[in-house]
């Protein structure tokens, strides 16, 4: 910042909100900043925290400095106007300046956070690597719940038919929780022998095809040994609960595919494979997916 001989004062306060980390300053410092053009224009003594930290700006404004000015912003109108000498002053933003901002900002903070991960994995690995910044993580995020979760009974005594509710309740709102789900028990499916019916115009899945367009079959998949029990097992069963039935349809064969699920449990799907020439809506469609493990077809 090419501060030169402005003393620095020692601060012991800490910045949050920065990279999502705790940024310690390097000190503070006071200015005095214009705001404004010649007339009007008005002049404050600020005081600023200076981080070494790579972001696009130089200065960052935040209500402590709108309020010495006594200034409004409107995002809408990319204005600052403040109170000076009875009369109101104006500042327009430049909004090619703030965009190049922006967009230094952007590849400075995603460099940072590459350098960093890297610097991890090597002090993992223990090795000397590269970073690629074409190379984009991805993150896996795992959704917990806010508190710990209650088991209960919806039958008592029967530990096979359970549910969970929160831990935090009032002791009278747990109550009327747990008797209502009591008392509306039946409404749970526990097997899927309980699943008496869908709706059709839930489960039912509609191909946007061109009936002009002659279809192409897909060429029959092979499973292993252990993949074609699994589907055998999920297919008897949807065919014993009434929830699927076998046809013929000669002019179109569509492929069964596994999915894995949490657990080490697999979803059996349908893979309805299309060109573009076939879609008449989705172009841009190519796989098409109607899950059977949840009893939709």
């Amino acid at each position: 910042m090419q501060l030169g001989d402005i003393p620095v004062d020692t601060v012991d306060t800490s910045l949050y909100g920065f990279e999502w980390e705790v940024v310690h300053p390097r000190g503070m410092i006071s200015l005095l900043l214009d705001l404004g053009t010649i007339p009007p224009r008005n002049t404050c003594l600020l005081k600023f925290l200076v981080v070494d930290i790579p972001l696009g700006y130089n200065i960052i404004l935040g209500r402590p400095t709108l309020n010495a000015f006594c200034a409004v912003i409107s995002t809408y109108h990319m204005k600052i106007k403040f109170l000076v000498n009875g009369g109101v002053g104006e500042v327009q933003a430049d909004t090619l300046q703030a965009y190049r901002c922006y967009v230094e900002a952007i590849k400075k903070g995603r460099k940072r956070g590459l350098d960093e991960t890297w610097k991890e994995e090597n002090h993992k690995r223990g090795k000397d690597l590269v970073p690629n910044p074409k190379v984009k993580e991805d993150t896996y995020v795992n959704v917990q719940p806010v508190e710990e979760l209650l088991t209960i009974e919806l039958i008592p005594g029967d530990s096979k038919k359970v549910t969970k509710i929160g831990s935090k309740m009032r002791d009278d709102v747990r109550e009327k929780v747990v008797n209502c789900l009591r008392r509306n028990k039946d409404i749970f499916s526990w097997i899927p022998q309980d699943l008496e019916g869908i709706n059709p115009s839930v489960i039912t899945h509609h191909l946007n095809l061109d009936p002009s367009v002659k279809l192409v079959k897909q060429k029959k998949r092979q499973f292993v040994l252990e993949r074609d029990k699994i589907i055998r097992v999920k297919v008897n069963m949807l065919l014993a609960t009434g929830h699927i039935r076998e046809i013929q349809f000669p002019e179109w064969l569509s492929n069964i595919v596994l999915v894995p699920k949490p657990g080490r449990k697999w979803s059996v799907c349908i893979d309805f494979c299309i060109s573009t020439k076939h879609a008449t809506h989705c172009p841009g469609s190519i796989n098409w997916w109607i899950s059977h493990s949840n009893a939709s077809c």
